[in-house]
């Protein structure tokens, strides 16, 4: 333990890393604080607009074309993207933070899927494993009434809605890199918000309620903690291993519980616990066995694009 310690205080990359994951954590806070009476749709609008202008702005600073050298693959990608998005905000809003934040961790093992499907990436029995594993422990969470009796239950609409968003998460992860380095990363960014405002509108046309002041200021802190949880994050993937990063960034899923019992007296019971453990062993398995198999760590200035919790900027890691 006290080495552990040791490590993170003379760390700046750790650092960085658990300061990302705890700003991500508050953004999670503040959906779920929006989705108290607004619909998720229009905070995940809210967010498009924030970031469409915060994107835009990057791309022309870095002049580069926006339409991208793969416009067809970013527009997957965006949409991808955005159901995702959807997703995640809507599992916040109606999921224990701690829950929807664990589920969506799940992406990983989706990726090392997908990977293997549509990249041709190895995919051997150990993924196999921590597949099922982490679908075992997503069973725990759900606690369906089918197979644990009497035990509470939570939504499993809800809990199919939130691994949903894991697997599009993953998805968008894996449309980036079939694109490779041969697109600029801030014209990946620019066209998650630019798909994103467009698929969303329609549902929040229809369904539209007006924010109170505080709404407001809750919405437009939704796109101010994420945009400084992606900068701590980009920085620490770039100073840190992306393994040992990864684990750091599990620091979300505490965080997500600690404001899930202080502000809405979500008090995790034994079968989410065992979930989460079940779920953490095997995605962090997966993502170690992943980069010793790409030779981690690599030489620091070869770089590639990976991506945050809900896959939808990429931010760079070193490998």
């Amino acid at each position: 333990m006290s080495r552990l310690i040791s490590v993170v205080a003379i760390s700046p990359g750790i650092r960085y890393m658990a300061h990302g994951a705890f700003w991500f954590s508050l953004m999670s806070l503040l959906v779920k604080l929006s989705g108290q009476r607004l619909p998720s749709m229009e905070i995940v609008l809210v967010r498009a607009l924030i970031t469409l202008v915060l994107s835009y702005a990057l791309v022309h600073r870095a002049r580069q074309s926006l339409r991208g050298r793969h416009p067809r693959m970013l527009v997957l990608r965006g949409v991808l993207g955005a159901v995702a998005l959807m997703c995640f905000y809507f599992s916040l809003v109606h999921l224990p933070l701690a829950e929807a934040t664990l589920i969506q961790y799940m992406n990983p093992i989706f990726t090392a899927v997908l990977a293997g499907l549509f990249l041709g990436e190895r995919l051997g029995w150990k993924h196999a494993a921590c597949v099922a594993a982490s679908l075992a422990g997503v069973l725990l969470i759900a606690r369906p009434a089918a197979l644990l009796g009497d035990a509470p239950a939570l939504n499993p609409t809800y809990v199919a809605i939130a691994l949903g968003g894991a697997v599009l998460s993953a998805g968008a992860y894996v449309t980036v890199r079939r694109i490779g380095t041969t697109e600029h990363p801030m014209v990946i960014v620019f066209y998650f918000p630019l798909v994103t405002v467009p698929l969303v509108l329609p549902f929040v046309l229809s369904t539209w309620v007006w924010p109170t002041a505080w709404e407001w200021v809750a919405l437009l802190g939704v796109g101010v903690t994420t945009q400084i949880a992606q900068v701590y994050l980009t920085r620490g993937l770039q100073l840190e291993p992306a393994g040992r990063a990864t684990a750091v960034g599990y620091l979300q899923i505490v965080f997500a519980a600690i404001w899930g019992a202080a502000f809405f007296g979500e008090l995790p019971d034994a079968w989410s616990l065992a979930g989460a453990v079940v779920i953490l062993v095997s995605t962090l398995a997966l993502v170690r066995a992943r980069h010793r198999s790409l030779g981690e760590p690599a030489p620091a200035g070869r770089t590639r694009p990976a991506m945050d919790e809900s896959a939808e900027t990429p931010r760079v890691r070193p490998g």
